[in-house]
């Protein structure tokens, strides 16, 4: 089965009590299904930001959300901000290639899930929805894919071959060859360079085959039919991420782990995407995604270390 983003989670189930709980007693209140691949902790090679201000905060405990006044640690899951103790400009930011839409299944828990991440670390690219308040994508199918396993799902590096067949589908309505003349006109946008014709449709062609945006699924693999059946995600290109496990903490019981959170589906693709389709050598353009992610996964580690329950 291909990876795809399943029950993703924050560091604590972090509820909006009176009485805020410290740091242990949450920690110690979690049920945690750690999968055999928690120990090796794969995440120590990657080259993020200072985490000091999450050491801060996790010693200082929870704080206020600045916009709902909420109680929360580190980061507010419902407004996708910083608390109070966690300085905005303390926080990377990352610019990803293309953009991103998550859509979150209703009844996935606020505080279990790593779509925040995402959102809090590269805030003008990656956009939450909750289902079924969804966009339509029909008329930008050419240039969207989604994240899912399926019969008919491609691997990263078949995008821009499978993008050229649902361009030439989406001008043509068949499978035959294109008359090359709407081409020529929509490469006719600057007259002040005359180019060879033949340049401007291979030009075109390379822009209408290129992945603009893509979507992945926040919920339990049991929750995901219900949103990947919707009309509106029908038609759009499926692909698989085979061959990533996961460190999720929450993992799935019963699921294999190749069964990514959110944000380790939404990283993994970048950086298979960054050397796939984009040619460039990976220098961790992308690992502060992680941010979050591999401060609470060290975290609960040493918490299991401590317990002698690892």
């Amino acid at each position: 089965q291909l990876t795809m983003s399943l029950n993703s989670s924050t560091l604590l189930n972090e509820e909006n009590t009176q009485e805020p709980k410290t740091n242990t007693e949450c920690l110690e209140s979690l049920e945690l299904q750690i999968p055999s691949s928690f120990q090796d902790n794969p995440l120590q090679q990657l080259q993020l930001a200072s985490q000091e201000v999450l050491e801060k905060a996790k010693k200082s405990g929870r704080s206020k959300c600045p916009r709902c006044n909420s109680s929360r640690m580190f980061y507010c899951y419902t407004c996708f901000v910083p608390v109070e103790t966690v300085p905005t400009k303390e926080i990377p930011t990352v610019k990803l290639p293309l953009k991103i839409d998550i859509i979150k299944h209703p009844n996935e828990t606020d505080g279990k899930s790593t779509a925040v991440h995402a959102k809090l670390l590269a805030p003008d690219d990656v956009t939450i929805y909750k289902y079924p308040c969804i966009p339509e994508y029909e008329e930008k199918r050419h240039e969207i894919a989604l994240i899912f396993p399926g019969p008919n799902s491609v691997s990263v590096k078949d995008i821009a071959f499978h993008l050229q067949k649902y361009t030439k589908k989406g001008v043509c309505d068949s499978d035959d060859d294109c008359s090359r003349e709407p081409l020529l006109k929509q490469a006719k946008i600057e007259p002040k360079e005359e180019k060879n014709p033949n340049e401007c449709i291979s030009s075109r062609k390379s822009e209408d085959t290129r992945l603009k945006k893509i979507i992945f699924i926040d919920s339990t693999w049991n929750q995901t039919n219900k949103i990947i059946t919707d009309e509106r995600l029908q038609g759009l290109l499926q692909i698989e991420l085979k061959t990533r496990k996961t460190c999720f903490w929450r993992h799935q019981k019963g699921k294999p782990d190749t069964y990514l959170s959110t944000i380790e589906a939404i990283y993994y693709f970048l950086v298979d995407y960054h050397q796939e389709i984009l040619k460039e050598s990976y220098k961790g353009q992308y690992d502060n995604l992680l941010f979050f992610f591999s401060f609470m996964y060290t975290l609960i580690k040493n918490a299991k270390c401590c317990t002698g329950k690892e």
